[in-house]
């Protein structure tokens, strides 16, 4: 799969907006400022595909990306305090939204920040995917700012919580240095060929 090949297709304000699922469709989900945009534009090997807000919880849309084979679908960033309670609805209703659909999801790739524990509404969302028999992937993204031992106590962390979803791989990720980018891109291309 031709990752550089990805074009900005379209963006969805409302639930009515979303395009017709014809093709499989690889989602990102995770917290706002958690590296997101990052790791997609990493993935196409372009700079601002998917762009990188200085101010977390700007994006208030599910962005679609459209490649060959399928779709890639970046939902926007969860959890950002400063945003309204009215724009906080209506993202939740957007993404519940979406997945409330009949959609051809091939892979969730759910996004934490390595550096830290998860948040309530990390695990909340984690625990959605699983419990919802989603397909998915814990992106333990910002791998380069651990040295080695706080690495080792953050994967062994997320290990102990999620380590006992059955076929839920962790993959270390770094946009900076590119760690987990082919093992990510793997997994993403094998989802796809499956659907």
């Amino acid at each position: 799969m031709n990752f550089s090949q990805a074009i900005f297709e379209l963006a969805a304000g409302k639930a009515s907006q979303l395009p017709d699922s014809t093709i499989p469709e690889i989602v990102f989900s995770g917290r706002s400022n958690v590296g997101k945009s990052s790791l997609i534009n990493k993935l196409v090997n372009r700079k601002s595909l998917a762009r990188v807000s200085a101010t977390p919880g700007k994006t208030g849309t599910i962005n679609f990306y459209r490649l060959a084979e399928c779709r890639l679908v970046d939902l926007p960033g969860y959890g950002y305090a400063k945003v309204s309670q009215n724009e906080k609805l209506r993202w939740a209703e957007l993404v519940e939204g979406y997945f409330a659909q009949d959609r051809n999801i091939a892979l969730v790739v759910q996004i934490v920040d390595m550096r830290h524990e998860p948040t309530a509404d990390d695990k909340n969302m984690i625990a959605f995917l699983y419990e919802n028999k989603f397909p998915f992937l814990i992106a333990a993204t910002k791998s380069d700012k651990l040295n080695q031992t706080q690495r080792k106590t953050q994967l062994a962390l997320l290990d102990s919580l999620f380590g006992g979803m059955e076929g839920v791989p962790i993959v270390p990720f770094s946009s900076v240095k590119g760690e987990g980018l082919e093992e990510m891109k793997r997994y993403l291309s094998e989802s796809c060929d499956s659907r």
